[in-house]
């Protein structure tokens, strides 16, 4: 059985998301946005308990478009808030409207999509970082990066990015790799962010 993160063990889905996507450096504005919607819901829950509804918010969150979700209405969320495909908060459902407003206005403000992620890289230096992770050196759970990212983005009118939400995101869109030095997955993440 080939090397691989602990974390990955828990069930086929874990596996999957672990093989082809965690720690990939994101190279696509519109997953990026995917991934901070998911982790907004992942507050208070494991991931696994996201993932596994992920076709759910897709399909009812409007194919996570910030531009439909930005103009959704109370109405909107009421309806959505009663189908049992995704976690039903409302407070997360609100934070998803209002931080696809904040894109918006992130996007216009650095030039488009282009824009967007060397905002998000700028906050690792302009390119992924390896951290060479193994037991001596174990992941945590917000960096000094996390926490700048974090306050830039409450600053410009984001909700429920804390510190921890940051580095779950940076963790999962590649700007940082936390694979395993262990794990066949490190090696092909470096190779993807070009070191």
């Amino acid at each position: 059985m080939t090397a691989t993160c602990p974390w990955a063990h828990g069930s086929d889905l874990l596996r999957a998301f672990h093989d082809h996507e965690w720690g990939e450096p994101v190279a696509d504005a519109e997953i990026l946005f995917e991934y901070l919607v998911l982790h907004t819901f992942q507050l208070g829950f494991d991931f696994p308990v996201v993932l596994k509804r992920r076709e759910g918010f897709r399909e009812l969150l409007a194919g996570f478009d910030p531009v439909r979700l930005a103009r959704w209405s109370e109405a909107e969320i009421g309806e959505v808030i009663e189908n049992p495909r995704i976690l039903r908060n409302r407070r997360k459902l609100e934070a998803t409207v209002q931080n696809a407003q904040a894109w918006l206005r992130l996007r216009a403000e650095v030039g488009g999509d282009a824009g967007i992620l060397p905002f998000f890289y700028a906050f690792v230096g302009g390119q992924p970082v390896d951290n060479r992770r193994s037991p001596a050196n174990p992941v945590p759970l917000s960096t000094p990066e996390s926490t700048a990212m974090s306050q830039e983005l409450k600053r410009r009118g984001f909700v429920m990015t804390g510190p921890v939400t940051c580095y779950n995101i940076m963790q999962t869109a590649g700007l940082v790799n936390d694979h395993l030095l262990s794990c066949f997955r490190h090696a092909e993440c470096v190779a993807l962010a070009g070191h």
